[in-house]
């Protein structure tokens, strides 16, 4: 007899290798604060029909929504289960959205191009509008249906016109949970259309409890140094975890540190080693505006002024990164542009 070949295991944008996906995760590691507004607001039995949940990238997004949607999806919209919104690994409609098999959970995210084997760049309008097919159908057992955008950042204009059309004709006992890692980059109609829920970036301390977990053969002063080039988000700490994780993130450090004087043969050696790097360019690019960012708020924590430059330098890094990334262009080129680009923000103060 043939032995049967093994299922396929399409790549997933929303995946970290060799760590399990949200929707088999259970546990929340911090943001109390919005659990617990999530939490009253959907055992109130009045919650909204649309979340907007904010924050880094790998903070926990995704986390949260799935332990929004199985509570939904095991008791409703109502009081019957725990106050933390908590629906055991072992219930039936765990296992079911763990297996990405509930028919009353749709996750939208960017597909697989059938022709080469990779995921599409953007979130396209064929998958937005599955949501009306799927809001179409009757309600199963718990009478409710939820549907999880990740990321809504991955939308293109006409997917995202798609998105609101949806949500200015919501329908009962439905729910969508919509993530974004930069909502102020979605149209304005949508954001208004969807409440808030903004996670906040993690504490080292609680960062550290997760890898504990999911890093078990590295050492206390490996985590430890993980959590503190991490910024809060655990998902960037796994990923500065695999291959050229950490040298990338103090890269992009340097990157701003030298902003007014950058090193040409430098940046271009380190274009080379993005070029060899599976992801590397968009990983980058990744600890780059979050290492901007990071800077921007902690200088505007402290008071200062006229980091307007440098917010805008930010959003042009962002999008330099994000183009070039779609478009497969030469490394090199996207990190020198990014580092003059740095450099005009710097003359006018440094960071």
């Amino acid at each position: 007899m043939a032995r049967r070949s093994e299922p396929e295991i399409l790549p997933e944008a929303d995946r970290i290798e060799g760590q399990p996906h949200p929707r088999e995760v259970c546990a929340l590691i911090g943001h109390c604060e919005a659990l617990a507004r999530a939490a009253r607001a959907v055992r109130s039995g009045r919650p909204p029909q649309a979340w907007l949940i904010t924050g880094p990238q790998g903070i926990g997004k995704a986390t949260l929504a799935y332990r929004i949607a199985r509570y939904l999806l095991r008791f409703g919209a109502t009081a019957e289960g725990p106050e933390d919104l908590a629906v055991g690994a072992r219930d039936p409609v765990s296992q079911q959205v763990s297996a990405g098999a509930h028919p009353g959970l749709l996750v939208l995210r960017r597909a697989v191009n059938e022709r080469t084997g990779k995921l599409m760049n953007v979130l396209s309008i064929e998958e937005v509008r599955k949501l009306s097919s799927f809001f179409g159908m009757t309600s199963g057992a718990g009478g409710w249906r939820v549907a999880i955008i990740d990321t809504a950042d991955d939308m293109n204009d006409a997917a995202a016109n798609a998105l609101l059309k949806t949500l200015e004709e919501p329908p009962a006992r439905a729910m969508i949970l919509v993530l974004s890692n930069n909502p102020g980059r979605l149209v304005s109609t949508i954001r208004s259309r969807c409440q808030r829920l903004d996670l906040r970036p993690l504490s080292d301390t609680d960062v550290e409890t997760a890898l504990k977990q999911k890093l078990p053969d590295f050492d206390d002063d490996e985590r430890a140094s993980l959590a503190r080039l991490a910024s809060g988000s655990i998902g960037t700490a796994l990923v500065l975890a695999e291959g050229d994780g950490v040298t990338f993130a103090r890269e992009a450090d340097r990157l701003i540190d030298n902003a007014t004087h950058p090193d040409v043969p430098a940046l271009l050696a380190l274009g080379d080693k993005l070029a060899r790097a599976t992801d590397g360019l968009e990983t980058f690019g990744a600890f780059l505006a979050n290492a901007l960012s990071d800077r921007i708020r902690a200088k505007g924590a402290a008071g200062a002024t006229g980091l307007d430059r440098w917010i805008e330098a930010s959003e042009k890094v962002r999008s330099k990164f994000g183009r070039s990334s779609a478009l497969y262009l030469d490394p090199r080129q996207t990190v020198v542009s990014a580092a003059m680009t740095l450099g005009d923000a710097a003359r006018h103060g440094a960071l």
